[in-house]
């Protein structure tokens, strides 16, 4: 379940960049689409509120989805902790003395 929310929530992330560069704006790639040709079947104030409205879906589902997988690794079982000195679990040898 994790890595399916992990995947969705890539997949939201390239989209929210794609939809942010295809807005139209001074110097991104928002004029690329041809907005001055007849053959368009939205307006430009159009295409501006369908990207800006599909922009706001993608971010608020990004939220929810970052949320989750926060909660998920917060509740997620973890390992035990590993100890950097380490256990001596043999009995040491002692030594003869000498008499």
């Amino acid at each position: 379940m994790y890595s399916f929310i992990l995947v969705i929530h890539i997949m939201l992330a390239f989209g929210i960049t794609v939809l942010v560069l295809l807005q139209r704006s001074e110097g991104g790639l928002g004029g690329l689409g041809g907005n001055n040709s007849a053959a368009n079947f939205l307006t430009s104030r159009q295409t501006g509120n369908l990207l800006s409205k599909l922009t706001k879906y993608f971010f608020t589902a990004f939220v929810c989805t970052s949320l989750t997988l926060v909660i998920m690794a917060k509740n997620a079982t973890r390992p035990e902790t590993v100890s950097l000195v380490p256990v001596a679990t043999e009995t040491p040898v002692e030594t003869p003395v000498k008499e």
